[in-house]
């Protein structure tokens, strides 16, 4: 294996010659009509390596600069950018953690699977040379891989954001997030369904291009894996999806998965720091990052950071701040996946979940003998009960110092078969997942796990407790008019502006500047299709409300809008349409568009509906979007086995007029769905085109 990788690096490093290869005849990718590769092999190692060369295909760019990030290189490609995620990553420690742990934690036939994932990446830049973007960042290794779920893991718990407020010193006594766009995932027991069959919703709302964007795949070995759904670049089985037994979604949980200390520092000693009844000295750690300058020119850069009881430390304009986190914990994340595309029922569902690798996310279970189930995942730590989590710790004592020691996963907040039939999650606090005399009731012990209390819901939420109160019974139509519900609820919130409802109902008299536009906001229906000719006005309020009151650090969980953020978001929501269109009232599809290359069209949704759709401004006053509503798939379980439906955002592939970049773009926009299976004859006998990787000869 080590002389393969070597050979590999000598090859890249050279850039001379590309080595011989031969088909890897075991595997087949068969491409459908869509341009979705569908892997077949006899063996799970063998679809490993698969996935990854038709990942390389589709996407090498994205998997690459995750990779040099993972790496501590995106600096050596990206610049100034690049070395804020280099530095970060190794602020965070993940690149020792794994070299830890790997050998440990990693074992069996995972990591022959995980390793053969690697030597498929491996060989595909071998091979294409002239795709690859820096030559030292070959050959990856299993480590590496690691390090990219690590990462991701910390991205969707948001623990990240208490590192980023430590650095720009706007941590000082109270912790405060804005929290970012999340997913919708329903099941719906078949005691509720016209057809009786069990439906699973996997909606996920991410961004649409780049590191954490959706890439569909199907699996399938002769060892029992044959499963179909979303992953990332640099993913090496799925996220969430369905096998022919179960399905599964994810959406983000918003909990306490960090801790922030601020230290109490020697009058006198520089770096040293009270702890109990001793005066500790902080450890210094110094890294190093190369950045890009101008063609191959680049520099050595130098960072240092301090270690102390609690985690990597920094000194900041507002005090010494100590980070702790729960990612990290374990490596075990990969594995725990991989676990969970393997199972046949909800037994062995389960038991991939007390692997406890994922360090948080919501789970919305179905599967083909009607069991629905709902999960609010995290690794807790045990804290201790006398402190205030939600805030800045005391960094002087080893009461608050919590070990490895996690609440176990029967005491999350979680819903087994409803008697109502259905479960939820709109990134709504776990305490609603289903009607009132199911949900799980919240206890004191939140408190130290910090998710959203009792009460706290979303316009998401909401409006989907609206919608299936109307069902006694509901056919998959009825279920695809919710999950493709673009409405706002009839009375408005999230979860940092929970009187959201004050832009909505101003006095027109009392501002007559902008009564036109006040007006029309009494008036709307709170749809967002692309016809609708108010739902432009409502959201441009809202994202100059929004962003003003980020600019002035006052989003909260928790918190509210004033008056005057109203006012000025009409106000600036009016200038900016009539100085665009002439007008207040513009058709929302020619404000919010979807494009890629030479493909531009019009599209629905806003910010928090359940069809959700968020948007950036170009240049020419049009916004494109870029996060919400990406993969979707619809799901059903019945007597003749589980069909599917499934769209993404652009297409298979991410490379630039590639053949399969934009062949989704139509239906997504249109809220249609392509119909995919697990049936392998199927996918073979309506191939576009069937291959086999390539390896290197030995």
């Amino acid at each position: 294996m080590r002389k393969l990788q070597f050979l590999v690096l000598i090859l890249i490093t050279a850039c001379s010659t590309i080595p011989e290869s031969e088909e890897f005849s075991a595997i087949q990718i068969a491409r459908d009509a869509w341009g979705v590769p569908h892997i077949f092999a006899k063996t799970d190692v063998e679809v490993a390596y698969g996935l990854a060369w038709a990942e390389c295909e589709d996407d090498f760019v994205t998997l690459q600069e995750l990779m040099a990030a993972c790496k501590g290189m995106l600096g050596e490609i990206k610049g100034k950018d690049g070395l804020v995620a280099d530095f970060g990553v190794k602020f965070m420690g993940f690149q020792e953690i794994a070299a830890k742990k790997y050998t440990t934690e990693v074992t069996g036939k995972f990591k022959n699977y995980l390793e053969s994932f690697v030597n498929g990446v491996n060989a595909y830049a071998a091979l294409h040379p002239n795709e690859v973007l820096l030559k030292d960042l070959f050959p990856l290794t299993g480590q590496d891989i690691i390090v990219g779920y690590l990462l991701g893991n910390l991205e969707v718990s948001h623990a990240g954001q208490d590192l980023a407020k430590i650095m720009n010193g706007t941590i000082i006594k109270e912790l405060k997030s804005d929290v970012p766009k999340g997913s919708n995932a329903f099941a719906i027991s078949k005691r509720k369904t016209t057809d009786h069959k069990t439906y699973l919703a996997v909606n996920a709302h991410q961004p649409l291009e780049g590191w954490y964007s959706w890439y569909e795949a199907h699996l399938n070995s002769e060892e029992g894996m044959n499963v179909l759904g979303g992953t990332f670049a640099g993913g090496i089985c799925i996220f969430h999806g369905v096998n022919e037994n179960l399905g599964w979604a994810h959406t983000v949980n918003h909990a306490d998965f960090s801790d922030v200390y601020e230290l109490e520092m020697h009058p006198d000693k520089e770096d040293f720091y009270h702890f109990d009844d001793e005066w500790l000295e902080l450890k210094e750690k110094i890294y190093w990052s190369w950045l890009k300058l101008v063609g191959p020119i680049k520099i050595p850069i130098r960072k240092t950071i301090y270690e102390s009881k609690y985690g990597p430390t920094f000194k900041t304009d507002k005090g010494v701040f100590a980070w702790r986190f729960v990612v990290g914990q374990s490596i075990k994340m990969a594995e725990q996946w991989y676990e969970m595309n393997k199972a046949k029922n909800f037994d062995e569902f389960k038991k991939a979940l007390k692997i406890r690798g994922l360090a948080s996310l919501n789970i919305v279970y179905a599967d083909k003998d009607d069991i629905i189930y709902y999960v609010s995942n995290g690794r807790f730590p045990i804290r201790n009960p006398d402190f205030a989590w939600d805030k800045v710790l005391p960094g002087n004592t080893s009461k608050n110092l919590w070990s490895h020691e996690i609440v176990p996963l029967d005491s999350l907040p979680q819903v087994l078969n409803p008697k109502s039939g259905w479960v939820f999650n709109t990134n709504n606090t776990p305490f609603s997942a289903s009607d009132s005399l199911s949900n799980f009731k919240e206890t004191s012990f939140n408190k130290t796990m910090g998710f959203q209390p009792t009460g706290l819901e979303n316009n998401r939420s909401i409006r989907f407790l609206e919608l299936i109160s109307q069902y006694d019974s509901m056919s998959y139509d009825d279920f695809k008019r919710i999950k493709y519900d673009n409405q706002f609820p009839s009375k408005m919130t999230t979860r940092t502006a929970t009187n959201l409802e004050m832009l909505m109902n101003l006095n027109p008299e009392k501002y007559p500047e902008i009564a036109d536009a006040i007006k029309l906001l009494n008036g709307w229906d709170r749809k967002t299709d692309i016809t609708n000719t108010t739902a432009a006005l409502y959201i441009l309020s809202w994202m100059h409300l929004d962003e003003r009151r980020k600019m002035e650090n006052r989003i909260e969980i928790g918190g509210k809008i004033t008056l005057d953020d109203c006012i000025y978001g009409i106000t600036e929501a009016k200038k900016e349409l009539i100085a665009n269109y002439g007008s207040l009232e513009v058709e929302l599809g020619k404000l919010q568009r979807h494009s890629r290359g030479n493909v531009n069209i019009p599209i629905g949704g806003a910010p928090d509906v359940l069809a959700a759709m968020y948007a950036k401004k170009q240049e020419d006053g049009t916004y494109r979007a870029h996060a919400g509503e990406s993969y979707i798939q619809l799901v059903r379980f019945g007597e003749n086995g589980v069909e599917i439906e499934s769209i993404n955002s652009y297409g298979a592939s991410s490379k630039e007029n590639a053949e399969n970049s934009t062949t989704q773009m139509n239906y997504y926009a249109d809220q249609k769905l392509k119909k995919m299976t697990l049936n392998k004859d199927e996918v073979l006998k309506t191939a576009v085109k069937i291959y086999s990787p390539m390896r290197i000869k030995n």
